[in-house]
């Protein structure tokens, strides 16, 4: 415990460490650092083909020959690890989404061809099947539209085996279903990917800042379509709820995840504090695509410096404790750092 008593003016002064650029740097407790981010990128089928995302500035869906590029640009800035999502045709998603699971498919053919020319930067892939059903919910639905947690888990083991048996070195189940971890462990251990490692959403709020990035991935317009219920609070976290979120950890940890998220971040900062407080495990800050979008709007309107309160959002993800950040910003600030 530390004690913060000791010490009263004018015998101690605190601005005496804050009086020069130098002193403040030596005395900082929390750095920023390019190896310290993971960067977001959207995938489209094409070739040198850049569609830019109308609800996120400076973000893009980008063919599989771009991608390449973006990885060994963020290869060269220092970051290690990218992540990725893909934006397929709709008329390859279905009701149960079996796109997922083609070995051939858009996020399978990316991971080969980021690990045959950029073999240095880790692949992290998204395993949840909103990109591919025609309801945009992240499972298998029943008649009343409600995702069914076992079937759907049996889905997510075949789409993260798809995307180890392609290269994939991180698999990121963003579904929420009840003990997907252990099963997918399960299936990756049984098929042999024993050093595939798990990146569990395991506190994944029901959050109204991922619509650009359902815009994105082409999941937004499905979803308001869906029979049923069109959000996704029954599988999803209750943003009223803590001591759940440390549940929903706990259980992943214990069924043999190897990472943990927090989604959204900078609302979650105390979800994120909790965490870094009572697992001794990487707790990932995933700053989404709202709250990203939120600060270019803002200082495209002249609120303020985008580059200083950017590095200040990520300051407050390491302060509350994270050991790495999820942005769509990372390529941006590695250049800075």
């Amino acid at each position: 415990m530390k004690n913060f008593s000791a010490g009263s003016f004018p015998t101690t002064r605190l601005r005496r460490l804050r009086k020069s650029a130098w002193m403040r740097e030596m005395v900082a407790q929390n750095s920023v650092k390019a190896s310290d981010l993971i960067l977001p990128l959207f995938v489209i089928e094409g070739k040198k083909i850049e569609e830019k995302i109308e609800h996120l500035p400076d973000a893009s869906r980008l063919s599989i020959d771009l991608i390449v590029k973006k990885a060994k640009e963020a290869r060269d800035l220092g970051i290690p690890a990218i992540m990725l999502f893909p934006a397929i045709d709709q008329s390859l998603k279905t009701l149960e989404g079996e796109e997922a699971w083609n070995e051939k498919n858009l996020i399978c053919r990316t991971i080969r061809e980021i690990k045959k020319n950029v073999p240095e930067i880790g692949v992290i892939c998204d395993v949840a099947l909103d990109p591919y059903t025609s309801h945009g919910h992240d499972g298998i639905v029943d008649d009343n539209g409600y995702v069914i947690n076992d079937t759907t888990i049996a889905a997510l083991c075949k789409q993260a085996l798809a995307q180890a048996e392609a290269g994939c070195d991180i698999v990121a189940p963003s579904d929420m279903m009840d003990g997907r971890v252990a099963v997918i462990r399960d299936a990756l251990d049984d098929a042999g990917f024993v050093d595939v490692a798990i990146m569990s959403y395991s506190a994944k709020y029901a959050s109204s800042f991922y619509g650009p990035f359902r815009h994105a991935v082409g999941s937004a317009s499905n979803l308001k379509k869906s029979q049923g219920t069109q959000d996704k609070k029954t599988y999803q976290m209750d943003f009223r709820n803590t001591d759940e979120a440390m549940r929903e950890i706990a259980l992943d940890v214990e069924e043999g995840a190897d990472l943990i998220i927090v989604k959204p971040g900078m609302p979650y900062l105390d979800v994120i504090s909790q965490a870094a407080q009572n697992f001794a495990i990487p707790i990932i800050a995933y700053q989404v695509s709202g709250e990203y979008a939120m600060l270019k709007h803002a200082a495209a309107k002249g609120v303020f410096d985008f580059d200083a309160a950017f590095l200040e959002s990520l300051m407050a993800f390491k302060r509350a404790g994270a050991t790495s950040i999820i942005s769509y910003g990372a390529l941006e600030i590695a250049k800075k750092l």
